[in-house]
């Protein structure tokens, strides 16, 4: 699949625009590539009982599951500045769940893939290994 690096920063861009960041002054947007060639998006929502803001991935993989799911290809993260902005731990985690190793994150540092990134992530397929091993024994 190819990726068109630009469309998903135009994306991010628009979707930064509407973050909700009073306390921090930080609006962030994402935008993602979907395997099926959908682009999702979403921005931060922050929250005066500071911890449970969102960040814009949550609002991105939400945007995914809303619009009939699928897998993560390539996303790209910006600040207010429209300057690329490298996800956060939890957001790289959340990535790997709806993007696995092979997604491509667009960096300060240039494209990476996810297991660049998130190395000896834990997934899915952890879960799965644990589970069928109980079920054996």
């Amino acid at each position: 699949m190819t990726i068109n690096w630009d469309d998903l920063h135009t994306a991010a861009v628009a979707a930064m625009k509407h973050a909700y960041a009073p306390y921090s002054q930080f609006p962030v947007g994402v935008a993602g590539l979907v395997d099926d060639g959908r682009i999702v998006s979403g921005c931060n929502v922050e929250n005066a009982s500071y911890g449970v803001g969102l960040c814009a991935e949550c609002g991105m993989v939400s945007h995914l599951a809303m619009t009939g799911g699928g897998r993560l290809v390539a996303v790209w993260c910006v600040d207010a500045r429209e300057e690329t902005l490298m996800p956060c731990g939890r957001c790289r985690q959340l990535l790997y769940e709806f993007g696995g190793p092979t997604c491509q994150i667009y960096t300060p540092e240039g494209i990476m893939t996810l297991a660049q990134i998130l190395p000896q992530a834990f997934g899915p397929a952890d879960l799965d290994a644990v589970r069928d091993a109980t079920a054996t024994t």
